[in-house]
């Protein structure tokens, strides 16, 4: 199958996650995210990486976009409170419960995501360098050689 092919497969079959690789709330949430989906459904991508900037670069966010989580599913592009809502509604348990705050207004919703992701350093740390999956998990991350074609 073609790259091109693979890459508009992989976003009509998969929720693509990508998360500020060096912060470790996110790096949290995404093993979070990857402990209740084990179907696979999300794939994975720091914003940093290579693999992330044609996603960036084709829903016109800028090359060094660090502000949200980002959520490409099905051609569209969420982010910020509506991006981790509509995520956790895809996870197993009682977590898709969750979902229901996307009834509150979303400038609400989005000032508080807002004001966590502007401490997010502060509170949780970061790392010196973006995260490196393990051989276990490895095939939840995106591949820079697909994900090149996406643009």
């Amino acid at each position: 199958m073609h790259d091109a092919t693979k890459a508009a497969s992989l976003e009509l079959q998969h929720g693509i996650v990508l998360f500020d690789g060096v912060c470790n709330l996110c790096n949290g949430f995404v093993n979070f995210v990857m402990d209740r989906d084990p179907a696979g459904y999300f794939k994975f991508g720091a914003l940093q990486s290579e693999a992330a900037q044609p996603f960036l670069e084709r829903y016109g966010l800028h090359p060094d976009y660090l502000e949200s989580l980002i959520l490409i599913e099905r051609g569209r592009c969420y982010r910020n409170s509506t991006a981790a809502l509509r995520i956790v509604r895809r996870l197993g348990g009682a977590w898709p419960l969750l979902y229901g705050l996307i009834l509150v207004p979303r400038p609400l919703r989005d000032a508080l995501y807002r004001w966590i992701a502007r401490h997010r350093y502060r509170w949780f740390g970061r790392r010196e360098s973006c995260r490196v999956p393990t051989p276990e998990v490895l095939n939840r991350f995106l591949d820079a050689s697909v994900a090149s074609e996406v643009s």
